[in-house]
């Protein structure tokens, strides 16, 4: 009797959590993109690329231009804490690790420039915290979208040409 209780609430786990991913995945199953196949040509001549629409990734969301020179990565030294306030109280915080995508060669001038990268980026982070942007599911796609977005237009606009792109690497939510 005594090995029996364990396995039971194992199972008891492995089914809250197989139900909780069922119920908490994203509904985009039914979305249906058009495909472009190799004897599709545009009004311009060119065969499955088109200048007014932007690649795509899978899911059919524009993604950022690639860079035409290979890319380093720099990951920012410190996380990010974000307070979520519900009715004037904290109710979690939210830690985000960013890295960021630059040209080759740019690792000294983001490092020189990462306090005021650091002031723009916690800036959007506490805007969407404000907007209900990491309350219920806030890993869904959508609201990762929005935020992936923000900062990359956020570090584009503070660090130039030389940023590509701005990756989250971690983020964790802590309950108070």
């Amino acid at each position: 009797m005594g090995k029996l209780i364990p396995l039971l609430i194992a199972l008891t786990g492995l089914a809250g959590g197989l139900g909780t991913g069922f119920f908490m995945q994203s509904g985009d199953k039914d979305v249906t993109h058009a495909e472009v196949t190799e004897g599709d040509v545009h009004e311009d001549g060119n065969a499955g690329e088109s200048p007014v629409c932007p690649p795509t990734d899978s899911a059919g969301h524009a993604l950022p231009p690639a860079p035409d020179a290979p890319a380093d990565f720099v990951k920012l030294a410190n996380q990010f804490v974000v307070p979520v306030v519900v009715e004037n109280d904290v109710d979690a915080m939210v830690v985000v690790t960013l890295s960021l995508e630059v040209e080759q060669g740019a690792q000294q001038e983001i490092y020189n420039m990462e306090p005021k990268l650091r002031d723009a980026f916690l800036r959007v982070l506490f805007d969407h915290a404000n907007m209900g942007g990491f309350k219920g599911n806030f890993l869904n796609h959508l609201g990762l979208e929005t935020l992936r977005t923000a900062l990359r237009e956020t570090g584009k606009k503070t660090a130039g040409p030389i940023l590509y792109d701005v990756l989250i690497v971690d983020m964790v939510k802590q309950a108070l």
